[in-house]
């Protein structure tokens, strides 16, 4: 598998220096340039264009979502990861409306920063689980208050895998013949199960199940 060239923009030298080493590490990925600024990282994506772009936030000279919204307006097919501390409504849907494919905290684990990553450049989007919720609720905020909107802004935040792993959920099938029949990691499976149970607002496979049949995902056979 050609690894995926990720380019990583942050201002502070050691965290983007540990973040490279970390990567370093894992064979699906491969750190092409890094940046200090917003600016760096519009002028390293045009020139270099990487598969991923992982963005900090508040950085100088230009911060992190313009420089999201550069990157995404003049190269459409790069897609941006937030990888920022800040978790506060403003930075989440200020970055997104700019264009970004993920968002996560940059206590995250490895894993799932390469799931993103990897996730990412396959054209899928990624938000780490805590920030899913405040997401959903914004949908709903946006639409009418009626149940029928609700439901739709619910729909509208599931993507095409999580409704492909509902799919599969609702037949019974494990993560791991799940992982097996769409050719992806278990830990790949594993954190899409995480993002579609906090979305749903489920606590287990049956709930989810249930909850995506009320909203027409999947039609249950019977026992």
């Amino acid at each position: 598998m050609t690894p995926v060239r990720v380019l990583i923009a942050d201002d502070q030298a050691l965290f983007r220096e540990g973040l490279r080493t970390l990567l370093s590490t894992r064979a699906e990925v491969t750190v092409v340039a890094e940046a200090a600024n917003g600016t760096e990282a519009v002028e390293k994506a045009s020139r270099l264009r990487p598969d991923v772009v992982l963005m900090d936030l508040r950085m100088p000279v230009l911060d992190g979502i313009q420089a999201t919204a550069r990157i995404r307006a003049a190269f459409p097919s790069i897609p941006v990861i937030v990888l920022t501390t800040f978790d506060d409504d403003a930075s989440l849907f200020g970055a997104l409306r700019a264009g970004a494919s993920g968002y996560l905290l940059k206590d995250v684990s490895s894993d799932t920063l390469v799931s993103a990553i990897l996730a990412a450049a396959r054209g899928e989007s990624f938000l780490q689980s805590s920030v899913t919720g405040k997401v959903v609720a914004e949908f709903a905020r946006l639409l009418d208050a009626g149940a029928r909107p609700r439901a739709e802004a619910l729909i509208l935040s599931i993507s095409a895998r999580e409704r492909e792993i509902l799919g599969m959920l609702a037949e019974g099938a494990s993560n791991k013949e799940i992982a097996d029949r769409l050719g992806l990691a278990d830990g790949t499976v594993k954190n899409h199960i995480t993002n579609i149970f906090a979305k749903l607002d489920v606590r287990d496979r049956t709930q989810a199940a249930l909850r995506a049949r009320d909203l027409g995902l999947v039609s249950l056979k019977p026992a």
